[in-house]
């Protein structure tokens, strides 16, 4: 697949992703719904944020980066989207359910920060 391709799978596909979360969104009511209606929230808010992450990120590391395969550039982007949106999507569920506090947003960054580490050096190692 081309970089071309790529961009504009990615960018259709995310687009549809926001379009079924503002569905999504307006569907359910947070008084009222069960656990799956937040499943499918959470589920459609994660995939949109991924998208919309790994395109801002290509781009930016396209453009600092130049010298630097778009294809490294394309699995750092995907990878690191990937894991800020589980932080925010993290983040989102404590706020719910009145867990959010400094201590658990500290601890958050700790643990996401050693696994950004731990999948850098795993890469290098490999």
């Amino acid at each position: 697949m081309t970089l071309n391709k790529y961009l504009l799978v990615m960018a259709a596909l995310t687009a549809i992703c926001w379009g079924i979360f503002f569905f999504v969104a307006g569907l359910v009511d947070p008084t009222a719904t069960n656990w799956l209606g937040f499943l499918l929230f959470y589920l459609s808010l994660f995939a949109s944020l991924s998208g919309i992450i790994a395109l801002i990120g290509f781009f930016f590391r396209f453009v600092i980066k130049k010298k630097e395969l778009a294809f490294n550039s394309v699995k750092v982007a995907f990878r690191q989207s990937f894991l800020f949106s589980l932080f925010i999507i993290s983040l989102l569920v404590l706020k719910s359910i009145d867990l959010f506090n400094w201590l658990n947003l500290s601890l958050l960054v700790i643990i996401f920060s050693i696994l950004e580490l731990f999948l850098i050096n795993y890469k290098k190692s490999r």
